[in-house]
């Protein structure tokens, strides 16, 4: 396995487990999360001055694990309506 994907690997699960512990919390908000991929994305993309495979990895490991929460919390949170980006949701 290469560093980078260790790097990934790594990212992605302490970002989903810090998603998840963070989802247990009475102020979660599941539209902060959206907006936070959001900012992560935009970040991804500004890679101008070159930061290299292993911050590039890490970042991906962040996006994947946003993406695989949200995906996970809209599979389990069937009523909550979640505009992602255009408006709150609601629980």
């Amino acid at each position: 396995m290469s560093i980078e994907q260790r790097i990934l690997d790594e990212e992605y699960e302490r970002i989903l487990n810090r998603l998840t512990h963070r989802s247990s919390q009475l102020s979660f908000i599941i539209d902060e999360v959206i907006q936070e991929l959001h900012h992560l994305q935009i970040y991804e993309g500004q890679d101008w001055a070159g930061r290299g495979e292993i911050k590039n990895a890490e970042i991906a490991g962040q996006i994947y694990a946003y993406q695989v929460f949200i995906k996970r919390w809209k599979d389990t949170h069937p009523t909550t309506t979640i505009s992602a980006l255009n408006g709150a949701a609601t629980h």
